[in-house]
């Protein structure tokens, strides 16, 4: 196929400007983003459950540091059948909400759709009248004539090679591939990424169901009703003793030995 030479000004007033302008907006959509959606607070029972498991997990990951009686009276303290927290918490009545019925939430995922919908709409069509036509760049390998519908949209031409792209693929091509940049500005969680918000719909992430605290209590219960004790230190006070011990001598021996080389050379 021929060879093509772009002129140096498509660089300048399509290349640069694409990318720019899908940066700018995918900034102002995070802050938009930010404005119009709601922040969830965490109620105090939650916090305080979380707090619990994570108190439960601790004491069978590091309860082989305590000895027998502490670690048993925290075990007792999480789980005692009348005063126990983790007991308590298992015997408490189910609050899971269904997402679909939380009216909050739906207003909050239409927000999130239209905020991802409307600017790709509106700025790619802009971009793909402002600049059709335009053949901005070219991939760095040879690629099949299958890649010629995504990477040549608004460009008809048959003879033209595949690794050539058209201004609207290009700007297609910023969107899903600035999540690195949006990252470095604006942090890992940030709104202005376009393509983990879809990406999030098709896989429901949107509507993800949240876990029942109380099954989450139960498996934390077993886990822990099943941890044995084994205290590791019970040893190590007569191993320390015997260290300081070796570690006394070697030192009057070194002092003995330093003294004596000191008075031959003097």
């Amino acid at each position: 196929m021929t060879e093509l030479l772009l002129d140096p000004a498509i660089r300048t007033w399509v290349f640069l400007p694409v990318v720019l302008i899908t940066f700018l907006v995918g900034i102002l959509r995070h802050y938009i983003a930010l404005i119009f959606t709601s922040k969830k607070r965490l109620e105090q029972q939650q916090v305080q459950d979380s707090q619990y498991l994570i108190r439960s997990r601790l004491l069978r990951e590091n309860g082989r540091f305590l000895p027998k009686s502490s670690f048993l009276m925290r075990k007792n303290y999480l789980l005692n059948e009348e005063s126990g927290y983790i007991a308590k918490a298992m015997e408490r009545p189910s609050q899971m909400q269904n997402p679909m019925a939380d009216p909050s939430m739906m207003t909050d995922m239409l927000k999130g759709n239209l905020l991802n919908v409307l600017p790709m709409i509106i700025i790619g069509g802009w971009i793909n009248w402002t600049f059709s036509g335009f053949v901005t760049t070219r991939v760095p390998f040879p690629l099949t004539l299958r890649f010629k519908p995504m990477l040549q949209r608004g460009i008809e031409l048959a003879s033209l090679d595949a690794a050539w792209v058209s201004s609207a693929s290009w700007y297609f091509l910023n969107v899903f591939g600035l999540r690195s940049i949006y990252a470095l500005v604006l942090g890992e969680e940030n709104a202005a990424d376009q393509s983990k918000a879809m990406e999030d719909q098709v896989s429901g992430a949107a509507l993800a169901v949240p876990q029942d605290p109380k099954q989450a209590f139960k498996a934390e219960w077993e886990a822990l009703q099943m941890t044995n004790h084994h205290f590791v230190l019970a040893k190590s006070s007569s191993g320390f003793v015997n260290l300081q011990i070796s570690s006394f001598y070697f030192t009057d021996a070194f002092l003995t030995t330093y003294k004596e080389k000191l008075h031959k050379n003097i």
